[in-house]
């Protein structure tokens, strides 16, 4: 059955279709990007730009229907996908009425062409077009929940490469939380945290060569010694 009749059904039996989207941020050039992917559905939608999502089927979990449009529509696997929030106001989709259950994703910066998508786009969260069904909103509340995040776990190791220095751990969190960070204090204070370690490695610069470091843990740790660096 078409997506199209299966809707037609659905509104004539005025129950809500159950849905998931997938907000994929990176930092790319000091900016939070997403990854959006086209939306062409008239007569609502035509020619826009939207999350990759759509509806969850008859024999798959939600969680599983998010890994799987992020694998069809942006052709990447592998990607560790978290629940966000759901949505269900009553006009979200001027198509007939569904509820999305949407997902929050973190690619490092070093990953994020890892996406493949020949029509998909990586856009400035500050420079988003004019988004399907209610996609903008849902973008800044994974935006706020990410910030909320950073000062008290290590969420901000998926944003990064395996290896990095502390200029651009430090950068990461500038750019997330829109505001500059004493280089000093912060270095000293997130060093006793031991959410990092050095590696025996060193980065060349156009300067000195700057030391190189990886994340303790690769599991997401609630630590609220983060915001005491911040």
């Amino acid at each position: 059955m078409k997506e199209e009749e299966f809707r037609k059904i659905v509104k004539e039996l005025r129950i809500a279709i159950a849905a998931v989207d997938v907000v994929v941020f990176s930092i790319i050039n000091n900016t939070i990007h997403v990854f959006l992917t086209p939306i062409h559905r008239p007569p609502h939608y035509m020619n826009m730009f939207g999350l990759p999502g759509g509806v969850i089927l008859e024999n798959e979990s939600a969680d599983d229907a998010a890994v799987r449009h992020l694998a069809e529509k942006a052709n990447t696997k592998g990607v560790s996908v978290d629940q966000l929030y759901t949505f269900s106001y009553p006009d979200r989709d001027k198509r007939s009425r569904s509820i999305s259950i949407a997902y929050l994703a973190l690619l490092p910066s070093d990953k994020y062409k890892n996406i493949q998508n020949d029509n998909g786009v990586w856009v400035s969260v500050d420079k988003l077009p004019t988004l399907a069904y209610d996609h903008s909103h849902i973008i800044k509340v994974a935006i706020e929940r990410l910030r909320g995040k950073i000062v008290y776990s290590n969420v901000v190791k998926d944003l990064l490469p395996a290896q990095f220095t502390l200029p651009e751990l430090q950068r990461v969190y500038e750019i997330l939380l829109e505001r500059p960070l004493d280089k000093r204090n912060f270095r000293k204070k997130f060093l006793t945290t031991k959410l990092i370690k050095k590696v025996s490695d060193v980065k060349k610069t156009s300067h000195r060569p700057a030391q190189l470091y990886t994340f303790s843990s690769k599991k997401l740790e609630i630590i609220p010694e983060v915001w005491a660096a911040l």
